[in-house]
């Protein structure tokens, strides 16, 4: 299964435009919108914490194997220009072809909800640290400008659009299916005899990346095309319907 590196911003002093709320606050929102699709959807996540800096951030990613490194922001205009831009910017190192992919990935995603996909662009970067230190692939998400009071009024009002909505563009890098989340709720295992396969995409000819009893209980995160996505110890795949019976 894919898994990521989740960074948003550890920057609590960049007040938005009314002095409610901080661009570290709102990017831990979208952070955690973004994880009920994430875990449905089978990509695997480690995330910073708000105590940590963008350099902790950056050495705990490269301390992991980690196919993406995200870092969610929200932009500020220079001062004689306070107020007066818009848009989103997705940084991305240019040297790294996969960071390129990432990066029009997520904006192409993000054009779909933006009020003015015009103003959703791709940037290269060999300035920005959480672009081009880390070891994985990595884009930095500026999804707007906190200090223009549409664009912060527009992160506010959709915390969860965008969290969806980066999540789905994250599968479609990966080549997952996007899978809705659901609460989440446990099934047994009913082989008959033998072991169930769990898989890292929802097709037969998936690679097995773990085995699960007749009679084991697993956790169910969503569901796709007659596959369930599911938590079984240390794994998270999916499994075919045909062999798990939902506890309700």
């Amino acid at each position: 299964m894919p898994s990521i590196y989740l960074s948003p911003s550890t920057q609590e002093y960049n007040v938005y435009y009314d002095g409610l709320g901080t661009e570290e606050f709102y990017m831990n929102q979208i952070a955690d919108a973004m994880i009920p699709y994430l875990t449905a959807s089978g990509i695997e996540f480690t995330r910073n914490t708000p105590d940590m800096t963008a350099a902790s951030s950056i050495r705990a990613s490269n301390e992991g194997a980690y196919d993406a490194h995200i870092a969610l922001h929200s932009n500020a205009a220079p001062v004689n220009l306070s107020g007066q831009l818009r848009g989103t910017d997705v940084y991305y190192y240019p040297d790294s072809l996969r960071s390129g992919q990432l990066a029009e990935t997520i904006a192409a995603g993000l054009k779909a909800i933006y009020p003015n996909p015009n103003d959703v662009r791709t940037r290269p970067t060999t300035s920005l640290g959480e672009v081009t230190r880390p070891l994985a692939p990595s884009v930095l998400i500026e999804f707007a400008y906190h200090d223009n009071p549409a664009d912060a009024e527009w992160i506010r009002s959709h915390i969860d659009d965008i969290g969806r909505n980066v999540a789905l563009s994250l599968t479609e890098y990966f080549h997952l299916p996007f899978v809705e989340p659901q609460p989440i709720q446990t099934a047994t295992v009913e082989t008959e005899s033998g072991n169930l396969n769990i898989r890292s995409a929802p097709s037969l000819t998936a690679p097995i990346i773990g085995k699960a009893p007749d009679g084991a209980q697993l956790f169910v995160l969503g569901q796709y095309d007659g596959w369930f996505a599911v938590r079984y110890d240390e794994y998270e795949g999916y499994v075919s319907g045909d062999y798990i019976v939902l506890n309700y």
